[in-house]
């Protein structure tokens, strides 16, 4: 059994859902389907979830809400329209949206859910409608209903551990299942979402419920590539990695696939396949437990920008016992989560995403750590860029980070920190903002030769 997850570009029109319906009849194997909402149409084009976002804020806002809700409406009109579907379909997605609107929960995060959480399921409606429209027999199926709980953190859920075993029936349907993505319920039965990219997360979590073969995730490139390509021109596609890169990379910039997708299918140790819906004959990119990478090889170079540090110097802080517990500690009371702390003897630092850092966090952050902690000199840098080198074959490899600094230097760029991870299969690089397209040019060249 295969399960098969479509991204918003692959479900964006009547075109598209057409071209999903080829790719899963042609294998008997793929008898779970997961889909997103609407994506963009063409590059000015808006998703359907930032429809509904607009459209929750309306209503939040105590305004007109007509246009806004039609907006939504209107786009799945168009996909029943040219995929010749009944009007009833659209019916009962307008019925739909208003019934959430009429019984808003006072809590805007949820309300939020519930509103965002449309876009995945009226599509989930309409994408089984047209399955069984073209002469293959699919059903609907409602996470809630399946069994796809999750905690009630309202916009960054996590699924419950026992939702494995309700979801564990979903093998025995007859039919083709379509199951929306994104969301769950709450065990007080309210609409709860993962992260934004989370309809990779319900992919995964089904996968792992089912035992399936593979889980393959279809997206808009035939392969995951080796560095950004809107960066690189060309960047070598990947054929093959582990669960360990790939997590690396997602959570430094690669978008192709959700990070947080990769826990699922790591339990299960389900291999992912990353397919092209436009090109399905493609072979794509896969995602293993292991791999036979060659000594010394890096498999991907990504980067994100958007993070601050945090610089605590010290004197005689390698002393102070219970120095970092109480550093990390106001971060966690002030509800930061931290992404790198690299040390040294006499100072620390705290690289952080920078939206987690508002103005008004960093004042009273920054006020705990002098009072508390007493340092010499805490200072905060904004504005830079984490690039990340990863391979399984950079493991006992000397010379890699050299490799990449020099390569840094003759570039000109300004290294702000390095860190590297236990397991020597990832470096991590701090640069100004500025600075970052350059260090991927540059190396890009010193390990891709591109």
């Amino acid at each position: 059994m295969k399960v098969v997850k479509f991204g918003g570009s692959s479900v964006a029109n009547a075109e598209q859902i057409s071209k999903i319906i080829e790719i899963v009849t042609a294998d008997a194997d793929r008898r779970i389907v997961v889909v997103s909402a609407p994506g963009k149409r063409c590059k000015d084009d808006v998703k359907v979830t930032d429809l509904l976002i607009a459209l929750a804020d309306t209503v939040i806002a105590d305004l007109d809400f007509e246009a806004a809700l039609m907006a939504v409406v209107g786009r799945y009109a168009e996909i029943q329209r040219d995929l010749d579907l009944p009007v009833a379909v659209i019916e009962t997605i307008e019925a739909d949206l208003r019934g959430r609107i009429e019984s808003r929960s006072a809590n805007a995060l949820q309300f939020m859910d519930a509103m965002k959480a449309a876009g995945e399921d009226c599509n989930a409606r309409v994408i089984a409608e047209a399955f069984t429209n073209a002469g293959s027999p699919a059903i609907y199926v409602n996470p809630g209903e399946a069994g796809m709980l999750l905690s009630d953190e309202f916009g960054n859920a996590e699924v419950l551990a026992e939702s494995y075993e309700k979801l564990a029936s979903l093998q025995e349907a007859k039919e083709i299942v379509i199951f929306p993505g994104f969301f769950g319920v709450t065990k007080g039965g309210d609409i709860a979402t993962f992260p934004r990219g989370g309809s990779d997360i319900t992919g995964a979590i089904l996968a792992a419920a089912v035992k399936a073969d593979v889980y393959e995730n279809f997206t808009d490139v035939d392969s995951v590539c080796s560095m950004d390509p809107r960066v690189i021109d060309n960047p070598p596609a990947i054929d093959c990695m582990t669960y360990r890169e790939m997590r690396e990379l997602s959570y430094a910039g690669f978008g192709v696939f959700h990070d947080e997708a990769i826990i699922p299918a790591v339990h299960a140790e389900i291999p992912i396949c990353i397919k092209n819906t436009n090109n399905p004959s493609a072979s794509g990119t896969m995602v293993v437990p292991k791999r036979e990478p060659e000594h010394g090889s890096v498999v991907g170079i990504s980067s994100a920008p958007g993070f601050s540090s945090i610089y605590i110097d010290k004197y005689m802080m390698n002393r102070e016992i219970g120095f970092g517990r109480r550093l990390l500690q106001i971060l966690e009371d002030e509800k930061i989560s931290f992404e790198h702390t690299p040390s040294g003897i006499d100072n620390m630092s705290i690289i952080l995403a920078s939206a987690n850092l508002s103005a008004a966090k960093e004042e009273k952050v920054i006020s705990r750590i002098k009072a508390e902690l007493k340092p010499d000199a805490v200072t905060v840098e904004h504005d830079l860029s984490l690039i990340m080198v990863v391979g399984e074959g950079m493991h006992y490899t000397p010379g890699m980070a050299a490799k990449a600094t020099k390569a840094m230097a003759d570039a000109g760029v300004n290294l702000e920190m390095i860190n590297q991870g236990a397991s020597e299969i990832s470096m991590m690089f701090a640069v100004k903002d500025a600075d970052r397209e350059k260090t991927l040019r540059a190396l890009g060249k010193a390990f891709f030769r591109i």
